[in-house]
Formats: structure tokens, sequence, C-alpha cells
């Protein structure tokens, strides 16, 4: 609350004109995006939760999840065209034998110059798998100096998402905390991400314990940029001094609240996600997310 950029975004969002002043300066219309589908009955899992069982067991830790009672995946497995090792053709039959469907991929990818052709390759075998959406999810620190440092990152995420659409894949974009850090005088994820990004070409994964630990209100950023958060993670955060990661209901973030603008944001999808746990037991803590989830949404 100590920058005057965070001070205004905040101010402006309480009165609902931010996100329409600042599309309209830039000729965008994500105001227009169609509204999101109703509240899918399937709970989505980021299996990066999970990577440890995954690197030990793909079969039997996606069986557990199904048992649980997951029904939608978002993957962070891909490499060289294979899926946690897999073809992609192998890797949708086993998911789809267990009666759950990918959604989505965690895949980072950068442009080469004006070069593409790295894209397309990872477009083909996300194509093959049948994902909805690619999502890049994370950028690199060197790459976060500077507004014009942001301003081409975006830049390739258009020229990407241009790509993925030939493919009749979604691209979007996942933020972390840093997003949300004052440089050179702006706030990158509200001041260059928002307007600068292609809605046809870009949607955002919005990860709502990163928005929150960055000191700002996920239900506030997602009420200013109206339709333009088609994917959400959903983590909690433990009422600790160093904000540690806690199942989906046993922390201090108001799901419930901010559920309740699903419609607002144009969501379509969301995945538990928990980076870390503190015990070690990662399947645990989504078995717990799940039970509190499906009581949040009963």
């Amino acid at each position: 609350m100590k920058t005057q950029n965070r001070r205004d975004f905040l101010r402006v969002a309480a009165m609902g004109v931010f996100g329409t002043a600042i599309l309209s300066q830039y000729g965008l219309s994500a105001c227009a995006a169609p509204k999101s589908a109703p509240l899918k009955s399937g709970i989505g899992i980021q299996l990066y939760t999970i990577r440890d069982n995954m690197a030990q067991d793909v079969v039997g830790t996606l069986k557990r999840v199904a048992d649980i009672g997951y029904q939608y995946l978002e993957l962070a497995g891909y490499s060289d065209g294979k899926f946690y090792g897999y073809k992609p053709a192998e890797f949708k039959k086993i998911v789809s034998d267990l009666g759950m469907e990918i959604i989505s991929s965690h895949t980072g990818v950068e442009v080469r110059g004006v070069d593409t052709s790295n894209v397309d390759i990872m477009a083909e075998a996300h194509a093959d798998l049948g994902v909805k959406y690619c999502v890049q999810p994370w950028l690199v620190e060197e790459r976060r100096v500077s507004a014009d440092s942001y301003r081409a990152f975006v830049n390739e995420l258009n020229l990407i998402g241009e790509v993925m659409k030939r493919y009749g894949i979604r691209f979007a974009y996942h933020n972390h905390d840093f997003e949300f850090f004052e440089v050179d005088g702006l706030i990158p994820f509200t001041d260059i991400f928002m307007p600068e990004s292609d809605p046809d070409l870009l949607t955002f994964e919005l990860d709502n314990y990163w928005v929150t630990r960055a000191g700002f209100d996920p239900v506030d950023v997602m009420k200013a940029f109206p339709g333009r958060f088609e994917l959400w993670h959903i983590k909690d955060m433990e009422d600790s001094e160093d904000q540690f990661f806690a199942p989906v209901g046993e922390g201090v973030i108001d799901y419930q609240r901010i559920f309740n603008v699903k419609e607002t944001a144009g969501m379509k999808y969301f995945f538990v996600e928990q980076d870390r746990t503190r015990d070690g037991n990662a399947m645990q803590a989504i078995e717990t997310s799940f039970n509190n989830l499906k009581n949040l949404l009963a």
C-alpha cells in the first residue's frame, strides 16, 4: 500500500471503473469477452503439487488422484514432445481410462527472434494431447528489470498466443507475486500485462495465493479486468509469519468471496495447487483441499 500506483489501483478498482478506463485507453475490448460458462462440476489439480509422486509412479499417482475425485488435470511435465515420459496419445489414454480430462499444461516457451518454429513444435504436441490451454508459468528474473523488458515479454506472449491459436489452443500466462512489484513507477501486471496483451491471443491464469501475498486483493484485480482470467490457481496461505502454503480451506484466503466473482472474471476452470507442504505429504494435502472445496462449492 506504499506506492502511488498501488493506492490508485485499489482506490479506482473499488469504484469499478479502472478496467474500463484502461481498456478504452488502449483500444482493447476485453470487457466484451464472452462470459464464462457455468461453474464446472469438476475440481482440477495442478500436477506440480505432486511432482515427486509423479516422478516415482505416473500411473499409480494418477489413479490416486482420480480416486480422490479430481476430474480435471493441469500438467507440468512436458519435454521433447512427451508428457511425463509418454507420447501424447499414450498419456491421454491413461488419463481418459481413469475418467479424468486434461485441460491445460504448464510449458515454458520463448520466441527466438522472429522464429516461432519452436513454438510450433510444442503446440503440435499439445494439440495431439488435446489440451484446451497452454500456460507460460514463469518469467526469469533477468527479464524483470525494467518496464521495457516486461513490454518485450508481453509482446512475445502475444506472438506465442497467435501460434497456439492456429492449433486450436488458448495461450495463458500464470502470475506469481513479482509481477505486482513496482518497476519504473509501474505495476507490471496491471499497467503492462493487462493493457498490452491481446485478449484474443492471451488469457491469464490468476494465482490467488500469489496475488494475495503481493498485497493485492484478487477480487479487485478480477473486477478491474473483467473477462481476462479463464483459469485460476486455488491455493491457500497459512496465518504465519512466512505466509507458507496451506491446503485450500485451511488458511486465511476467503475462497467463497473469490468464487462469487467467477462470472466477472471469466473463469472456466480452476486447479488446486500447493507448491510445498510442511510435512512433505502432498497427496494428503490435495485430498484435504479437494474435500474442503467440495464442501465450499456444494
